[in-house]
């Protein structure tokens, strides 16, 4: 296993340091947004404008990387980032950052969709292990770069450079990993409806907690913010909130396994609620009781997608499972337009406690919706439900590490007759570019001289 993460390692520390960056800029348009008087509706449609670049990306950029290949995809868009953080910096205005978060949702998905599918090309044994440290450096990548506000703070512009240097430096393991074509990634197939057809429970879940991490990631900043926290502490405060998703998430979810997950759910669901309310009312605690509930309330907010695409994969047959989680992807994400834009209006009418009131509110609809689904569905047989597997959102890319969805579980894809063609082409610039252990044209790639650099660029320039 040694092996097959040291083969990857330069990918997945491009993505750590590409996921530093974004978990900084979140938390740090969020506090300067709160010092130069934003108001939190404002604030929370900013945010959640980076969620419809999301769901627009996952739409486009399988179109860009057709027209133009991968290399050129991931350059342009590694650029296009890294120069969007920096006009955060100096253009402050509402209105041009809720378009500046927009462009850096679709390009940041982009950047995770072409790492993901070079990570697939690669690791074809332990795709579990792997998927799971993934994870791991995903989410603990994205509360470290918490703490990176703290040199400059806020309001000064070199923090944003700071993001823009993340952005452009994890181009570099990137662009010099040596990998082949990845494959071809292929429409879901799978409609929505049919899907909530065939797992409700699992849609819901998705939907509100797209919702709940939503308002997480966009707001939990400006909470922090108003109830008085030092940019230091606000770091903190975020950085707790991750790192609970990343501890808890496992052994809630394997205590899932083996029992209906619909009651898990619904017990999850419960507990956040309870640290939801703790939060609201973080005034009767002393100061570092603060961290404590926000390690607890992330450990439990962040745990519900996983359990909702587990759930998911139960009621699914094998050849179903990818196309079903690329569906919860899209659901997931549309949850989490909603959640910064509605929970920044009930900060503006509530103050603080506004935000995890909000979270509370979702939570309930979500114990409600599950409880209505058990009363109505049958729950799934004990010898059809798959094992927990620790996961978050990603990208459509992403969801192929998944093991559910690998030859590993001894499930052979079934693929439906009229196949529809894939949604890009093959990438010309890899053409004559590939991994020395499996290509005829070995020699090319270790051969010196300008004509040799020039073999693996499709214009020969």
């Amino acid at each position: 296993m040694l092996s097959t993460v040291l083969s990857v390692q330069s990918l997945l520390a491009g993505m750590g340091v590409l996921l530093a960056g974004s978990g900084l800029l979140a938390t740090l348009l969020g506090l300067r947004a709160a010092e130069e008087g934003f108001s939190d509706g404002t604030i929370g449609l900013v945010m959640s404008a980076f969620y419809i670049g999301y769901v627009l990306g996952t739409i486009t950029i399988p179109g860009i990387i057709r027209r133009v290949g991968h290399i050129r995809t991931f350059a342009a868009l590694a650029a296009i980032s890294s120069a969007a953080a920096i006009l955060h910096g100096l253009l402050v205005d509402p209105w041009v950052w809720t378009g500046l978060r927009l462009v850096n949702g679709v390009t940041l998905l982009g950047l995770y969709m072409v790492i993901e599918s070079w990570i697939n090309e690669k690791v074809t044994t332990h795709r579990g292990q792997v998927f799971g440290i993934y994870m791991m450096i995903s989410l603990f990548a994205y509360g470290a770069g918490q703490f990176l506000i703290t040199p400059y703070g806020a309001m000064d512009v070199s923090t944003f450079a700071i993001v823009g240097l993340l952005f452009s430096l994890g181009l570099v393991p990137v662009a010099l990993t040596r990998v082949s074509q990845p494959p071809p990634m292929e429409t879901t197939r799978l409609p929505l409806m049919e899907l909530f057809r065939l797992a409700p429970t699992g849609v819901i879940g998705a939907l509100l907690s797209g919702t709940i991490t939503g308002t997480v990631y966009g707001m939990a900043a400006v909470y922090a913010n108003r109830i008085g926290l030092p940019d230091t502490q606000v770091a903190t405060f975020v950085a707790a909130v991750i790192v609970g998703g990343a501890l808890l998430q496992w052994p809630i979810g394997r205590l899932s396994d083996g029992r209906d997950r619909r009651y898990a759910l619904i017990l999850v669901a419960a507990l956040g609620g309870l640290f939801s309310i703790l939060l609201a009312i973080q005034d009767w605690f002393p100061s570092p009781a603060v961290f404590a509930l926000a390690l607890a309330f992330g450990g439990f907010s962040f745990s519900l997608y996983a359990i909702s695409v587990a759930q998911t994969n139960d009621r699914l047959a094998s050849h179903q499972v990818l196309e079903g989680t690329r569906g919860l992807l899209l659901v997931n994400g549309a949850g989490s337009v909603a959640g910064p834009i509605i929970s920044g209006i009930a900060m503006g009418l509530f103050g603080a406690p506004g935000f995890p009131l909000f979270v509370l509110l979702a939570l309930l609809t979500l114990i409600a919706l599950v409880f209505w689904r058990i009363l109505i569905d049958a729950p799934v047989p004990d010898d059809e439900r798959g094992g927990y597997v620790f996961t978050q959102r990603t990208s459509a890319a992403g969801v192929e590490l998944d093991p559910r969805s690998s030859e590993e579980d001894g499930h052979e894809p079934v693929e439906p007759a009229g196949e529809a063609p894939p949604i890009y082409e093959p990438d010309a610039a890899w053409t004559d570019y590939r991994d020395p252990e499996t290509a005829n044209g070995e020699a090319r790639l270790d051969q010196e001289g300008d004509d040799v650099s020039r073999a693996g660029r499709p214009d020969g320039a």
